[in-house]
């Protein structure tokens, strides 16, 4: 069997993630139009009965403001180490300074690149070609291929350009296994996600999902039951309020909305209490953040 492992790396919200997923077929990194989405390099798992492709999905580069985007670039940057490729995902306009940067970093290491410009949908293809032009400047990429992540186009031509690198080895991960996330860091990157897409900008970044309790029972028919209690954590109390939100709506909106998608998730029932905690500049609380996980 091949085995291969492929890094996707960029700077924030240019849809690594969005592109991860469709390459696997299963949902497994969160996708929200917040930059820094992703937090941790998050690993994706395709297996058929040539090959078997480890994806890691990793936070977008830029400029660390706090501890929190320190851990952040560590993990990006750190993906780079001992992969077969990268595929360097990109919007479809000029690079600026984060994609010199990962150029250069690539080219040091002497990785196979892949140039991935997502978002094609969003422009006109004539305007493609300078951008094309901008980067085979900037290094010499085994491949370019333009995709629009979202709608899928491109989505196959990436898939069979990354099917060339590799070695022959042993399976490492089971068939069925789509991540090698466990169930508890998917509850917790599921319930993030919510509270990104609901809250929108008024809570940018300034939260963290801790799972405080999270045990398998079975119901009173025997059915089985996932309960799972959660620590949301923000920095100040008046982003508290706005998270719960008048008469809880708000929190209520999101706790029903992750509870949905990890039933549908785990194959199972699900029992899920959000309780919403300040903790100031957590951001920069190396206890805090260990304790993430960070």
């Amino acid at each position: 069997m091949i085995i291969s492992h492929i890094a996707l790396i960029g700077r924030a919200n240019v849809g690594k993630s969005t592109l991860m997923n469709a390459l696997i077929g299963e949902k497994i990194a969160i996708v929200s139009d917040k930059p820094q989405t992703t937090r941790g390099r998050i690993t994706g798992i395709f297996t058929d009965s040539e090959r078997q492709i480890i994806f890691y999905d990793t936070p977008g580069i830029h400029t660390p403001k706090n501890k929190l985007d320190g851990h952040m670039i560590k993990a990006a940057t750190g993906a780079l180490e001992d992969v077969d490729a990268v595929l360097l995902v990109v919007e479809p306009r000029n690079p600026g300074k984060s994609e010199i940067n990962i150029c250069e970093r690539i080219k040091n290491m002497s990785i196979p690149a892949i140039l991935i410009i997502n978002k094609i949908d969003t422009v006109e293809k004539d305007a493609l070609f300078s951008v094309i032009s901008r980067y085979s400047d900037l290094m010499q990429f085994d491949s370019v291929i333009p995709i629009s992540a979202k709608t899928g186009d491109g989505v196959d031509i990436v898939f069979n350009e990354i099917k060339q690198y590799g070695i022959e080895g042993e399976q490492i991960f089971p068939d069925d296994i789509a991540t090698s996330m466990t169930m508890r860091e998917l509850a917790s990157e599921i319930i993030r996600e919510k509270f990104l897409l609901n809250l929108r900008d008024e809570i940018p970044h300034g939260i963290a999902v801790d799972i405080v309790e999270f045990k398998s029972a079975k119901t009173n028919s025997g059915e089985p039951i996932s309960n799972i209690s959660v620590d949301i954590i923000c920095e100040k109390s008046a982003h508290k309020a706005i998270i719960i939100g008048k008469n809880g709506d708000m929190l209520k909106r999101c706790v029903s909305a992750a509870r949905q998608d990890l039933e549908e998730m785990f194959g199972e029932k699900v029992f899920l209490q959000c309780f919403v905690k300040v903790r100031e500049n957590w951001r920069d609380d190396d206890s805090i953040l260990n304790n993430l996980g960070f």
